[in-house]
């Protein structure tokens, strides 16, 4: 988008404070430049993960004051760069991690911190993959190590980053059990996955009874009370990953809260002499070593976006809205009526799922819809 003089303006969609998702606001503002060792990039997708969901709500843990342009990921072409950046660089495809900011036709990002996308991978499937990919391949191969013939079990296996957890589990050797909503089970089998229903009133006796001797590794985004039945199913030297407080989603009261009292229970749990572990998983712990933690983060992206590429790893895209629709896209992502990730991309991308996306955000609304988005939606 050009202004009068023939400058880029930027659309960008800014939470200005606790809000529905109508009340998000679009606003165009002159482009930013890159400084020196940074980039400009041309949104070409970014998506609408559960930490933007808690944002409008404040209660991301730790979020930045309001207002503030949400947007932990995206994917976009370098448009312009900065002092002492490669000028090689310029029109070439990127992912990059920025936990805020993303929501923009164009962001400026750290050169350092970009990622390349293959060019047989589409924009909105690299991003279906940025933060979920890297939150999936790290929790199952970094945290947990899991090994070929183990079993684990994922909540929210039909979530963004259960999708691509299940995924990279399964390409492994692993066996996966997954908790979802009924309507996903069908795509969770041709995933290899054996789905349970997370509705199912007797949910821990149906996960121990797929799983008699306790499984090798829990993956765990709902967090509250539910966490500790998460535990009980681990099998000796089994590992807890918990990365998320989902079922808090519509609590009052403090955001720090839910963490903390998460955090104790895990630290107690570890203390005790019973073999297994317990962590929460996040994704920017070792952030201060600047130079490793973007080592690993790009060894870690390149990994999945080979797999991707090679078409052994499935993007689960849910949706492709234009950036100015980003209230569309929140409702629909906070429905829990879809599986996989709903993408935002510029608005001068045609919309090809228009109809389908204004079915399913003015269908299901009621309490199933609210219920099934806590337990059912993953993502940071």
């Amino acid at each position: 988008m050009s202004g009068e003089s023939g400058e880029t303006v930027v659309t960008e969609v800014v939470l200005p404070g606790v809000v529905e998702p109508d009340g998000v606001e679009v606003r165009h503002v002159a482009a930013p430049t890159p400084g020196p060792s940074e980039v400009l990039l041309a949104m070409e997708a970014t998506g609408v993960s559960f930490a933007e969901q808690q944002m409008r709500r404040g209660k991301y843990y730790d979020q930045p004051p309001f207002p503030f342009v949400p947007g932990y990921d995206l994917v976009g072409r370098v448009a312009a760069i900065g002092r002492g950046v490669d000028p090689a660089l310029a029109g070439r495809r990127f992912a990059a991690l920025t936990k805020t900011g993303g929501w923009a036709s164009h962001v400026v990002v750290a050169a350092a911190d970009l990622v390349e996308v293959p060019d047989s991978v589409s924009s909105a499937d690299a991003e279906t993959l940025v933060v979920n990919g890297i939150t999936a391949w790290q929790m199952l191969h970094r945290t947990t190590k899991v090994e070929a013939g183990d079993t684990i079990v994922v909540l929210g296996a039909n979530g963004g980053v259960g999708s691509a957890l299940v995924q990279l589990a399964r390409i492994a050797g692993v066996r996966v059990i997954g908790t979802a909503s009924r309507r996903h089970h069908d795509t969770l089998r041709a995933l290899g996955v054996t789905p349970v229903d997370y509705r199912d009133p007797d949910l821990r006796g149906r996960l121990r009874g797929l799983a008699p001797h306790g499984v090798r590794a829990v993956f765990d985004h709902v967090g509250g009370e539910g966490i500790v039945d998460s535990f009980r199913l681990l099998a000796p030297g089994g590992t807890l990953v918990s990365y998320g407080t989902a079922s808090t989603r519509d609590a009052s009261g403090s955001a720090k809260a839910p963490v903390l009292k998460l955090f104790a229970r895990l630290a107690l749990w570890n203390a005790l002499p019973n073999s297994r572990h317990a962590h929460f998983f996040n994704i920017w712990a070792g952030r201060r070593r600047t130079d490793a933690f973007r080592a690993r983060l790009g060894a870690d992206l390149g990994q999945v976006f080979a797999l991707l590429a090679e078409g052994r790893l499935t993007a689960q895209v849910a949706a492709r809205i234009p950036l100015s629709r980003a209230a569309d896209a929140l409702r629909l992502a906070e429905s829990g009526t879809v599986a996989g990730k709903v993408v935002l991309v510029p608005d001068e991308v045609r919309d090809e799922v228009r109809g389908e996306v204004r079915d399913e955000v003015r269908g299901e609304t009621g309490d199933e819809a609210g219920t099934e988005a806590r337990d059912a939606q993953s993502g940071r």
